[in-house]
């Protein structure tokens, strides 16, 4: 059974940096193909897809909204995807969830869809303000 966990969340002033963490259990970042994905619900706004990583297509995305801003890596040893997020802004603000499939489905090369996605946490908060 997969399972999702979200840490790393917090308060950070604008400008500042947090690195978001998500440990999975059930499947592992080394040795299967699977789909990880960073999504994010800000207050009063559809659930957006932010950051994911395919490792069947060797696909790496990032939205506009973030793009050279925050960074997606994984810590085999530690079955562990990590949310690196620098220079953090006010609408950045929101509930971060990690998602995975194990597919090659979810992640692309322009988008990342959170209807394909079968295993979600729980979500982590990001407040940024000052």
């Amino acid at each position: 059974q997969v399972q999702l966990v979200e840490s790393g969340g917090g308060l950070v002033q604008p400008g500042g940096s947090l690195r978001l963490s998500c440990a999975a259990s059930g499947f592992s970042l080394e040795l299967d193909y699977y789909a990880i994905g960073w999504f994010r619900r800000a207050p009063g706004k559809e659930r957006e897809g932010i950051s994911c990583s395919n490792t069947m297509s060797k696909i790496t995305y990032y939205a506009d909204s973030v793009k050279g801003r925050f960074t997606i890596s994984r810590d085999n040893a530690n079955n562990t995807v990590y949310l690196r997020m620098n220079s953090l802004k006010p609408e950045d603000t929101g509930v971060y969830y990690c998602a995975s499939t194990d597919s090659g489905y979810g992640c692309y090369e322009h988008t990342s869809r959170s209807e394909e996605y079968g295993n979600w946490g729980q979500g982590t908060q990001v407040t940024v303000s000052s």
